[in-house]
C-alpha cells in the first residue's frame, strides 16, 4: 500500500511527541510535586478538576478544525501543551497550578480530535486504517522509550531530572510541531466548505449518536489497565504492589510490536464495524476471565493473569484503529472537526466515568467492575453490529462493495446508509 504524502514527517512527529509525554506519565503525580513542591493532594485535585474541565476545550476544538483545517489546529495544540510544560515550574501556587493544568488538559483533550481530522484529510480507505495503526504502534513504543528515558535522567540528575524531563516534554512538543509543518494536506478552499452544521445537528445524527455510544461502552474497558488491574492484583488477588510494572509493559510492547501485524490481518475483514466488534468482543473474554481468576493456586494465578492481559491487548489492537477509521469515516467532510469533537467526548466521560465506577463496584465484591466491563463491552459490540447497515457504507468499508451486474447490465447494489445522514 502506497504511503500518503508527508506520512514519514507525520509519524516522526508522533514518535517524538510521545517519548517526550513517556517521560512524565510513569510518573506524573511525584513529577508534577517535584516540580512545582505542591502536595499530592492538591495536585490530585487539581488535575482532576482540570481534567473535567478540559473537556469543554472540545467543542472549541471541532468548531476551530471545520473553520481553519486540521492541520493548523493541530499545530495551535502542540504550541499550547509545550507552553504549558514550560510553565509548569511556576506553578508553585494551587492557583497558578491549577490555571496550567487547566491550559495542557485542554490541550491534551483537543490533540485527539486535531490528529484524526487530519488523517481524515491526508488519507482515504484502507489507508487511515493503516496510519491510524502505525501511529499507535509508534505512540506505545514512544511512551515506553520515554519512561525508560525518564528514569535514566532522574537516576542520573536527581530532583532537578524532573525539571528536566518537564523541558524535554516541551521540546518534544515543539519538534513534533516543526515536523508537523511538512505535512502537506490538499489544498481546501475553507470558506467554500465551511460548514452551517451545528452541535445540536451532529447530535441529532441518531447513527453517528449511536457510534458514540457504542465507543463509550467500549472505551470503559481502556481505563481498567491503570485504574482497574493494579487495584484488582494487589487488593483482590493478594499479588504484590510491583506486579503494575510487569503488566504494563506488557501491554506497551504488544500494542508498540503488535500492532501492525494485526491492524492488517484486521484489514482483510473490510468491514470496519464487524472488526470494531470483535475487538469489544474479545474484551468481553478478557474481562470475563479476570472476575473468574480469583482463587486459583499463586503460581497459576500469575501466569492466567498475564495471559489475559494479552487477550486484552490483542482486543485493544483489533478494535482501536478500525472504531477510529470507522469515526473519521461518518463524519461528513465538512463538520468533520464538529463529529469527532463530539466522538472524543465518549473517550473522556469514560476516563471521568470509570474511576468512580471501578472504585464503587470493588467495594461490594472484586469481580462485579469486571462483569460490568463484560457486559459493556458486549453491548458495545452488538451496538456497532446493529449499526452497520445505517453508517455510510465508506465509513463500514475498508474498500467499497463493487457494483453488481443484474440481468446482462451493470447495476449499482444500494449501499448501507449511503451518506443518508450528511
Amino acid at each position: 500500500m502506497e504511503r500518503v504524502r508527508g506520512e514519514r514527517a507525520l509519524i516522526t512527529g508522533m514518535l517524538v511527541d510521545a517519548v517526550g509525554t513517556g517521560m512524565y506519565v510513569p510518573f506524573s503525580l511525584v513529577f508534577f510535586q517535584r516540580v512545582t513542591g505542591l502536595s499530592l493532594t492538591v495536585i490530585g485535585a487539581a488535575l482532576t478538576a482540570a481534567g473535567l474541565l478540559g473537556m469543554a476545550a472540545l467543542p472549541l476544538t471541532g468548531a476551530a478544525i471545520d473553520r481553519f483545517g486540521a492541520h493548523r489546529c493541530r499545530q495551535v495544540v502542540y504550541l499550547v501543551r509545550a507552553l504549558g510544560f514550560l510553565a509548569f515550574p511556576l506553578g508553585t501556587t494551587p492557583a497558578a497550578f491549577a490555571a496550567i493544568a487547566l491550559v495542557t488538559s485542554a490541550g491534551e483533550r483537543a490533540f485527539p480530535a486535531t490528529q484524526q481530522a487530519l488523517i481524515g484529510e491526508i488519507s482515504q480507505g484502507a489507508q487511515r486504517d493503516r496510519l491510524l495503526a502505525l501511529g499507535r504502534s509508534v505512540a506505545n513504543a514512544g511512551l515506553g522509550a520515554g519512561g525508560l528515558l525518564a528514569a535514566l535522567v532522574i537516576t542520573l540528575a536527581g530532583d532537578s531530572g524532573f525539571l528536566i524531563a518537564a523541558w524535554i516534554n516541551a521540546a518534544s512538543f515543539l519538534a513534533a510541531a516543526l515536523l508537523a509543518a511538512r505535512v502537506r494536506p490538499g489544498k481546501t478552499d475553507r470558506a467554500a466548505v465551511r460548514t452551517k452544521t451545528r452541535y445540536s445537528d451532529v447530535l441529532k445524527d441518531r447513527p453517528f449518536a449511536g457510534l458514540t455510544a457504542a465507543n463509550f461502552l467500549i472505551a470503559l474497558g481502556y481505563a481498567a489497565l491503570s485504574m482497574l488491574l493494579p487495584a484488582y492484583a494487589v487488593e483482590q488477588l493478594d499479588l504484590s504492589d510491583s506486579i503494575a510494572g510487569p503488566l504494563f509493559a506488557v501491554n506497551t510492547a504488544l500494542c508498540a510490536f503488535a500492532g501492525l501485524p494485526v491492524g492488517r490481518l484486521a484489514r482483510r475483514a473490510r468491514r470496519r464495524t464487524r472488526v470494531a466488534a470483535v475487538g469489544g468482543l474479545i474484551f468481553t473474554g478478557a474481562f470475563a476471565g479476570f472476575a473468574l481468576i480469583d482463587g486459583l493456586p499463586r503460581h497459576v494465578l500469575v501466569v492466567a493473569l498475564f495471559g489475559l492481559l494479552v487477550v486484552y491487548t490483542v482486543g485493544e489492537l483489533v478494535h482501536n484503529p478500525s472504531a477510529g477509521a470507522l469515526s473519521v469515516g461518518a463524519a461528513p467532510e465538512d463538520a468533520r472537526g464538529r463529529y469527532l469533537a463530539t466522538y472524543q467526548l465518549s473517550w473522556g466521560l469514560s476516563s471521568a466515568v470509570a474511576p468512580s465506577l471501578f472504585t464503587a463496584l470493588l467495594a461490594v465484591d472484586g469481580r462485579l467492575p469486571w462483569l460490568a466491563l463484560a457486559m459493556t463491552s458486549t453491548a458495545g459490540s452488538a451496538l456497532l453490529v446493529w449499526l452497520e447497515p445505517r453508517l455510510p457504507a465508506d465509513a463500514v468499508y475498508t474498500t467499497p462493495p463493487a457494483p453488481v451486474a443484474e440481468s446482462g447490465a451493470s447495476q449499482t447494489q444500494p449501499q448501507p446508509a449511503a451518506d443518508a445522514h450528511r
